[in-house]
């Protein structure tokens, strides 16, 4: 296709020249970007045929507006064709999951401001930060748990935001990870941190190589509430692998100085599953063996024998607790709930509990929870 020519009919724009036309072709007065394609580019200009112009000097007065209003009448087409602009294409629809965001729960609680969007930090007792992510479908909680000589965060969330940032705004002491169980969303933020330990199972070790699946499962449509962090590329995403310093067994102790943090074994939902116990400021860290909102119990790691002697365990702590601190959507919830999960998951078992399908699962809802499961084992 030739350039445009100084002779065109109108300056400034370019000339589109049907394929061996030459100078005597149909001219099309359009930007080329404007059309979305060499065939409609064809069309627009097949449309004047009748026109074969090379100067303004030979068109007559009636030529002339016949030729204005083709023009305006070829970027209007142009417009349909191509589709709207930028500006004018419809904003993603919410997901239904986010739309009564933020929960009502927040608003008692004391958020700290920062500068990281993609977190949400809360004070939710002395020396304790619920590290909170709004903007992914699985409304992930890690803590950040301050003793007088050291730090330890309990998870690091799914790595899409940068957790050490929000860490090291928090605290200059040097800081220990420990996870409550390791799937994706809670060791995201893992690889970051040098000081990591973690429950002596072979889950532990399969899940500390890192995974794409699972990390990518978590990006598709209606997974992400609002803009992904700057920098974050979705193409890329992984749960990156992480090096495990030290081995936990039930019953270890994390001194903090001021403060120990008791490691309860809690299997059921993982194999690796643990709670931590501050049982000198009544506060019980629970994972994802309770949380309010539909607890997974359905995944094929998922031991339901183990997850009834778990939740056991810790309903027998509710008396000498002052706060449960879980891992997903609220951060706080009272201690007296402990009980009512035990009545559920054995009434489930029990088959005393009618389910509610829900995406190809079973829901067994109570008030404030219910247990999402593929088959009442």
């Amino acid at each position: 296709m030739p350039p445009p020519g100084r002779d065109s009919t109108l300056q400034g724009l370019f000339c589109l020249y049907g394929p061996g036309q030459g100078e005597t072709a149909p001219l099309t007065f359009l930007r080329p970007s404007i059309l979305p394609d060499d065939q409609t580019r064809d069309t627009v200009c097949g449309a004047i045929t009748h026109l074969r112009v090379k100067s303004k000097s030979s068109l007559g007065l009636e030529e002339k507006t016949s030729l204005k209003r083709f023009i305006l009448f070829a970027f209007s087409l142009a417009g349909l064709l191509a589709g709207p602009t930028p500006a004018q294409q419809p904003k993603p629809e919410i997901p239904a999951w986010c739309r009564n965001l933020p929960r009502p729960a927040y608003k008692k609680l004391e958020r700290v401001p920062l500068p990281e969007a993609w977190f949400e930090v809360y004070k939710v007792a002395p020396g304790v930060f619920a590290i909170y992510e709004p903007h992914q479908w699985e409304e992930v909680i890690s803590y950040l748990i301050l003793g007088e000589k050291r730090a330890l965060l309990f998870d690091t969330g799914m790595g899409i935001g940068d957790i050490k940032k929000v860490v090291d705004a928090l605290t200059t002491l040097p800081v220990s990870v420990l996870n409550s169980h390791t799937h994706n969303d809670h060791v995201g933020g893992n690889w970051e941190f040098s000081d990591i330990y973690g429950m002596n199972t072979d889950f532990t070790r399969m899940n500390a190589k890192g995974s794409t699946a699972d990390a990518q499962a978590e990006i598709v449509p209606g997974a992400i509430c609002g803009p992904l962090p700057a920098g974050f590329d979705p193409k890329s995403y992984a749960t990156r692998p992480f090096r495990i310093k030290g081995w936990l067994h039930d019953g270890d102790v994390f001194d903090l100085g001021g403060r120990t943090l008791l490691v309860l074994a809690t299997p059921g939902h993982t194999p690796d599953a643990i709670s931590l116990l501050d049982r000198k400021n009544g506060l019980l860290f629970t994972g994802d063996t309770f949380y309010p909102g539909p607890i997974f119990l359905y995944r094929p790691e998922t031991e339901m024998d183990a997850y009834v002697a778990s939740v056991k365990r810790l309903a027998a702590l509710a008396p000498h607790l002052h706060l449960l601190l879980t891992a997903h959507n609220i951060p706080v919830a009272e201690p007296s709930v402990l009980r009512r999960v035990v009545s559920a998951i054995q009434a489930v078992r029990a088959g005393k509990v009618a389910p509610v399908a829900k995406d190809g699962k079973k829901e067994y809802r109570f008030e404030g929870f219910s247990f999402l499961m593929g088959d009442a084992k």
